[in-house]
């Protein structure tokens, strides 16, 4: 009997296991991964494409990129606190890019331009949108856009919620803001001023509405309950900043606070509140806070741009009372868990007003009444994972939804309410796009690297501000926009460097042409990983094959 003869010989190691030779488990592949500020921006923007095109100069493409999903980008670049620039990979070398700036410029150079976006063909659908702030707009604008007929009833008597109403004239001129308004109302969205909506249903079958969007805001301060004289002086920062705006900043009307100012919080409106007081003549202006610095809601900056204004600040100290002398405040104190609690501390703070700026609240008292709409005590409208209401085709977002409150979540939220609602009417639901991979810092390959300063905004020195509500910063100039653009690392993404296509020893990389990026030749790709090592924006990665066992399946 013969016995099958056995090969002792150890295997080629490349035949057998992972890596090049004759016989490869691993494939490069193009990938598009989703950079940080993409995933950071509340607004939902695609930040690194418009970037891309931007570095290269072309301006107009990069706005009407941004406008597919932003339509304030000259609102929302002076007054969004960049979480994207936050996120930015970029720090972690030199400094984040400057990617509000970019956007200002970018909306700035279009109201100049008078560029103008396209709509859709009509649909014969009228929605309507209750607000004329951030949320309502956005979503007026995507609806519009979409082929919709778009009506906004807003009860005040200029549009743009607290854009216009809360938000000061130095940080936002009233001009800026309005342009961006006209270019909606160039494409058709119908803005009514001075038209409160008491009852939604019958809004919406008086008009002919298949559908509405409700987006009145938070314009209703909250209030607490200080012991104090009848005479003090004593109002919300809403009111403040609203008064000023409703008088024109006219020194003969403008609100009279007095010499010394005390603001109570320590939110963004806090800072607002107390930079506006020192416009208007007070010569001391402190804010009182519960807690310490790492506890106030206000962006670190904005505090930082108060002190440099004046501002002078009173943390751990409540106000129990309003007398005679001023505002009787005790001392407070941390306790382990970083709560604030009484010490038994006392101090007297003299004042001439005092600004309470502890929050504000939707005026949403008249939804309680309306069918299938549910209100929590808050204020804030309940909704579903598409912003719909308990009412059918009536969806809610903004302010007026729990959640994060800010300008650009708003725009977010109206981008986001105005596709639910174009689906909605076409009795579909708004399709879910799968998550992407997001691209950290480590996954970068950055052999060579040149530190490029970034090009920061010019601000008017703090000694000059004061004087009135001029804007403090100006616009970036094309070359500068143009520069702080070309700081981008493009995370993720192939901006056709041509690393890959020189690096590559079996020539399994093919261009195929500007803007067309490159493709793998399966045939000749070895899996050496040569290309994905040399991609310095992780826009390659190696992918694992499917392969049967099979030696006659060799790479050409």
């Amino acid at each position: 009997m013969t016995l099958p003869l056995h090969d002792l010989t150890a295997p080629v190691e490349f035949v057998e296991g992972a890596g090049t030779g004759a016989v490869s488990t691993r494939q490069a592949r193009y990938v598009s991964l989703l950079p940080p500020c993409n995933h950071a921006c509340p607004a939902g923007e695609d930040i690194q494409a418009w970037l891309a095109q931007a570095q290269a100069g072309h301006f107009e493409e990069a706005w009407r990129t941004l406008m597919e999903d932003n339509p304030l980008p000259a609102v929302c670049g002076r007054v969004c606190y960049h979480p994207c620039e936050t996120a930015c990979n970029r720090a972690a070398l030199d400094s984040s890019v400057g990617i509000h700036a970019v956007e200002r410029f970018l909306g700035d150079l279009a109201s100049r331009q008078g560029w103008q976006m396209a709509v859709a063909p009509v649909t014969g659908q009228r929605i309507l949108v209750v607000g004329a702030g951030p949320a309502g707009l956005s979503a007026a604008y995507h609806l519009r856009r979409a082929g919709h007929s778009v009506e906004i009833h807003e009860a005040a008597s200029a549009p743009g919620g607290m854009l216009h109403f809360g938000i000061p004239a130095y940080r936002l001129p009233r001009a800026d803001l309005l342009q961006e308004v006209a270019r909606l109302e160039v494409m058709g969205v119908r803005i009514r001023l001075n038209l409160p909506v008491t009852d939604i249903h019958a809004a919406m079958q008086t008009g002919n509405f298949a559908a509405a969007f409700l987006a009145i805001g938070t314009h209703i301060a909250r209030r607490i309950d200080i012991p104090k004289p009848q005479a003090a002086r004593m109002l919300s920062a809403l009111a403040l900043l609203r008064d000023v705006e409703t008088q024109g900043g006219d020194p003969a009307v403008r609100p009279r606070l007095g010499r010394r100012v005390v603001v109570y919080g320590a939110g963004n409106t806090a800072m607002d509140a107390a930079r506006t007081a020192r416009r208007l003549g007070a010569q001391e202006t402190t804010i009182v806070f519960l807690s310490d610095r790492q506890h106030m809601e206000a962006h670190p900056f904005e505090a930082d741009e108060a002190a440099a204004e004046g501002v002078r600040f009173q943390w751990l100290s409540s106000i129990r009372a309003i007398g005679a002398d001023g505002l009787q405040v005790e001392h407070m104190a941390l306790d382990a868990a970083g709560v604030p609690q009484p010490t038994g501390q006392f101090e007297t703070l003299p004042e001439d007003a005092l600004v309470l700026a502890i929050g504000q609240q939707a005026d949403s008292a008249f939804l309680r009444k309306q069918a299938g709409i549910a209100v929590d005590a808050d204020g804030s409208v309940l909704v579903d994972t598409d912003l719909m209401t308990g009412a059918a085709g009536i969806f809610a977002g903004g302010d007026l939804v729990p959640g994060p409150h800010s300008v650009t979540a708003a725009v977010g939220q109206g981008r986001q309410a105005a596709r639910t609602i174009h689906a909605w009417l076409q009795g579909q639901r708004r399709p879910v796009v799968p998550p992407r991979a997001m691209v950290d810092f480590r996954m970068l390959h950055l052999p060579v690297y040149v530190e490029v300063a970034g090009i920061a905004e010019a601000s008017q020195p703090a000694a000059g501000r004061l004087k009135d509500f001029s804007e403090i910063v100006q616009t970036l100039t094309a070359p500068a926009a143009r520069h702080e653009a070309q700081r981008c690392l493009s995370c993720g993404n192939c901006f056709e460097c041509d690393h890959c296509f020189a690096a590559c020893p079996e020539d399994a990389i093919r261009k195929l042409g500007p803007g067309l990026g490159y493709q793998v030749n399966p045939q000749r790709c070895t899996g050496c990983a040569v290309c994905v090592e040399q991609c310095p924006c992780h826009a390659l990665e190696l992918a694992t094959l499917d392969l049967a066992p099979n030696r006659s399946q060799v790479s050409s």
